[in-house]
């Protein structure tokens, strides 16, 4: 049997209310979990892209594909491999600002991590972390001690390493 590997799911699309909830129920139906989603505009004017990650094997990341190319919305769906993919998350923390000040070892934490503070208030302040999963789980684990108010994280955004030919496909639509 195969292994598992990691996958990230393009698809572009017309942006339909309720194409989402399609979308997910194909994964539900194969009991396979989306570990990450993201929808937002692509780079083709009114097409939206959803960046899905799975882990699955090779042969169902195919067969999901296919099933999520018959919806009537979705011009088109890929799926990369990891190495095939360049990509990131983003995160923010909110800490109380009496730290930020008092232990010195937290300023030491932002440098190192390549994070940045956006914002900074009487009662707390936030930093920014874009990078690997990895790095923004260690940052966090450094972080925890000290104690995190809030956390939140995005999902996965990727592009591919080699060209989509979705602009193409789309100019051979149009004529």
């Amino acid at each position: 049997m195969e292994e598992n590997k990691t996958f990230t799911i393009s698809v572009y699309s017309e942006n339909n209310v309720g194409l989402l909830n399609r979308i997910s129920g194909i994964f539900l139906k194969r009991h396979i979990n989306i570990l990450s989603l993201n929808v937002s505009e692509s780079e083709i004017e009114n097409v939206s892209r959803f960046i899905i990650v799975v882990s699955t094997s090779t042969k169902w990341v195919q067969n999901i594909v296919g099933q999520i190319e018959k919806q009537i919305e979705v011009i088109k769906a890929f799926y990369h491999l990891d190495e095939e993919t360049i990509f990131l998350e983003n995160a923010i923390f909110k800490i109380g600002s009496h730290l930020l000040f008092d232990e010195r070892q937290i300023q030491n934490i932002i440098k190192e991590s390549n994070s940045e503070i956006v914002t900074v208030s009487r009662e707390f302040f936030v930093i920014s972390k874009s990078g690997r999963r990895s790095e923004i789980e260690e940052l966090y684990e450094k972080l925890k001690p000290f104690g995190i108010m809030q956390f939140a994280r995005s999902g996965r955004i990727s592009i591919s390493k080699e060209k989509m030919e979705i602009s193409t496909l789309l100019e051979e639509l149009k004529s």
